[in-house]
């Protein structure tokens, strides 16, 4: 079996746990669902900028950082002038959690992504409920029916919406109106091998419609100015930062290297 598969499967699992905690009906009454998000992909209209991500652990990493708090990590991001935020909320595999979004949407401006393996709608009203801006559907474990009604929901409440591809027939399910920006993994999410080719395959095949992000394996500055010539605008980066003491400072000094 499958990671992804894995990762899934048990997802399924704990959002019917959830849904039978906590009503659809009694999530909808958060007093963050009611409010505007910030538009995430607009962020990148003027150029380029960073996508800073708290993450705790990862199952091909293990632990990366678990020393230091939500508040700390997302104010040190913000500071460094990260153009947005990506929070992790997957327990089981990242030690991540929904708390760990309302940290971040009460101590920081940015505009916040919520980085999770979504496998029903109930989770985009969830991710409103709890202060995200934007939402990740991964083309990898939904068909094209649910990206087509998954994204069109998350549109209907204000999310903008990330789909995050691995090939071309993945992107030919995404180039939909209800999606705002395209995520190419250059990880690969069966074997967890890195590859910055990935993104460079795909670069031309992505519409000029779309939000270019590049995701996974990106460390310093050489590699974001080459993706940056294959037209990217941004750059989703977790494990580089989290590793450090100090995830904001290790944010500032890439922006230094690329200034």
């Amino acid at each position: 079996m499958s990671i992804l598969k894995k990762i899934t499967d048990y997802k399924r699992m704990e959002v019917a746990a959830m849904m039978n905690t906590l009503p659809l009906s009694l999530l909808k009454k958060s007093a963050y669902y009611d409010e505007s998000c910030i538009p995430f992909s607009d962020v990148f209209s003027q150029g380029f900028g960073i996508i800073a991500e708290h993450k705790r652990k990862s199952p091909s990493k293990g632990l990366i950082n678990n020393q230091i708090g939500v508040q700390e990590v997302v104010e040190g991001y913000e500071t460094a002038d990260a153009k947005a935020l990506s929070v992790l909320t997957d327990t089981h595999f990242f030690g991540g959690a929904l708390e760990d979004l309302v940290l971040a949407r009460q101590h920081c401006s940015l505009p916040i992504l919520r980085k999770e393996f979504i496998v029903d709608p109930y989770q985009i009203h969830e991710a409103k409920a709890y202060g995200a801006d934007a939402i990740l559907l991964i083309a990898a474990c939904l068909s094209e029916e649910e990206l087509i009604s998954f994204s069109a929901l998350a549109k209907s409440i204000g999310l903008d919406v990330l789909a995050e591809i691995h090939n071309e027939e993945e992107l030919e399910h995404c180039l939909l109106p209800s999606i705002d920006m395209i995520g190419v993994n250059n990880r690969n999410l069966k074997t967890f091998q890195v590859s910055i080719e990935t993104s460079i395959s795909l670069a031309s095949k992505i519409p000029s419609s779309y939000v270019k992000i590049s995701e996974s394996g990106i460390s310093d500055a050489k590699t974001i100015k080459t993706l940056r010539e294959h037209g990217y605008q941004g750059f989703l980066i977790g494990e580089c930062f989290m590793k450090e003491t100090h995830p904001g400072t290790a944010l500032q000094n890439l922006l230094n290297e690329l200034s």
